[in-house]
């Protein structure tokens, strides 16, 4: 599992750097661009993941094919992944060129919402690059091949750090404004249209992908039957992630209402939070290939094995993990910001950090396992009524006191946070019976994409 998972987590490190840098740079230049930067970034990674989880769907079909010693037809995958990636980019790109709904649920500002507006219109910009990085990374993830998206992550995070520093602060030497937040998501843009450019150079250039004949001509026709396979599994999987991913990124929206500082310490909260998930989403990933594989080449104890030390590899890491940032909290958010208030509201989040992180690491190793298996209906509603119902829809009752009830210390962005944990654990325990059920199905129907 290390050699998949060590290339898996230092391209997804790179890939969640470009928001925290972003963070650690906006918090600097002001407290306004930053909320805005809150708000928007949730606005933007609801939609995006929601949509990348579609495409993601080539993943476990490739792996499985893969796994079953047919190549060309794991290559075909990711050609219609492509055309799959192009489509949603179209409904993507409208629903960030007009983000009226995110704009009535956060309640924001005039002065915010114009913020909010440029860096969604920029970054609608980004999304089809985005999404067909995303086809590229999937497949390359189920061959077996990380490093490849690994080389080509740090390269946009490389070129993106520059483009932010001068593209937010501005650069007058050479004509170049100061763009504040806007100018963050130019940087992204630039990043993802080069990462995708050299991607493309990749797969025709290197003799790795002959064997799926890639490189060999443009895009093949879209095939309804493969597209149908990509849709079957991608909607539920895509669903599960959109449900998974907007239960966070809705409690900025919401966040949004109670003022600047509190929404700009979830925003430092909750970008940790997501740097310290890549470790146990890589290791996720890497089982998720382990297993697909295995399930292709109809090894099932195999891909039982894997699944459950997956499981308890992820729990014994993300436990150390979650105890150390747990003390070490208080410097660390400093790194961020110089702001009191900011710090302030942002270590108040941060007490839930350990039960939130080990509940996190664990729902997601059990439903990558999962995908690999293609059971994607269920955890999809196992996540809707633990982290939509209990997680968002609590923490909306608790942090606004809707009943009366609701202790001062839980009142706020705290509040979301602890329904939030909750919502995690429950998910974590409802997907360990899941997929109790389907390592003990033990029958060729259980890869199959009907549950």
């Amino acid at each position: 599992m290390m050699p998949l998972a060590w290339p898996v987590l230092v391209g997804q490190l790179s890939v969640v750097a470009f928001a925290t840098i972003d963070t650690l740079l906006v918090a600097r230049y002001s407290a306004i661009d930053l909320a805005a930067l809150a708000v928007g970034g949730a606005a933007y990674i609801t939609i995006f993941i929601g949509l990348m989880g579609v495409v993601m769907a080539v993943s476990p079909i490739a792996g499985q094919l893969f796994g079953a010693k047919k190549p060309l037809h794991a290559g075909q995958q990711l050609h219609q992944a492509a055309w799959l990636a192009l489509a949603l980019s179209a409904v993507g790109c409208l629903l960030l060129a007009f983000p009226a709904p995110f704009m009535a649920m956060s309640q924001v500002s005039p002065e915010m919402e114009g913020k909010v507006r440029g860096y969604l219109g920029v970054l609608a910009f980004s999304l089809p690059a985005s999404l067909l990085f995303a086809a590229f990374r999937g497949f390359n993830t189920a061959v077996s091949r990380p490093k490849a998206v690994m080389a080509l992550n740090l390269g946009g995070l490389a070129l993106k750090v520059p483009l932010s520093v001068v593209f937010l602060n501005g650069w007058a030497a050479v004509g170049v404004p100061a763009m504040g937040v806007q100018g963050c998501a130019l940087a992204t843009a630039v990043a993802m249209w080069s990462q995708l450019g050299v991607a493309l150079w990749l797969l025709r250039r290197d003799p790795f992908y002959r064997a799926f004949g890639l490189g060999q001509g443009g895009l093949q026709r879209p095939d309804g039957a493969a597209l149908g396979q990509l849709l079957r599994l991608g909607i539920p999987m895509g669903l599960g992630i959109l449900i998974e991913v907007s239960a966070f990124s809705m409690m900025a929206i919401f966040i949004a209402r109670l003022g600047t500082t509190q929404v700009a310490g979830h925003q430092i909260a909750v970008n940790l939070v997501s740097l310290m998930f890549m470790l146990p989403m890589a290791m996720a990933q890497a089982t998720s290939t382990l297993v697909a594989q295995s399930v292709g080449a109809r090894d099932l104890v195999a891909a039982r094995r894997l699944g459950w030390h997956g499981l308890q590899w992820g729990l014994v890491v993300a436990t150390v993990l979650g105890v150390v940032v747990f003390f070490a909290r208080s410097a660390v958010v400093g790194w961020y910001t110089e702001d009191t208030a900011v710090r302030a509201a942002a270590l108040a989040l941060l007490a839930w950090l350990p039960l939130f992180h080990v509940a996190d690491a664990a729902q997601v190793m059990v439903s990558f396992a999962l995908r690999a298996w293609r059971v994607a209906t269920l955890p999809m509603l196992i996540f809707a009524v633990c982290l939509w119902g209990v997680g968002l829809g609590g923490g909306f009752v608790v942090a606004f006191d809707v009943l009366g009830i609701t202790p001062s210390f839980l009142r706020g962005a705290p509040g979301y946070w602890a329904a939030s944990t909750l919502g995690l654990a429950l998910a974590a325990m409802a997907l360990g019976v899941c997929m109790v059920w389907v390592v003990r199905k033990q029958a060729p129907e259980a890869a199959q994409p009907t549950v």
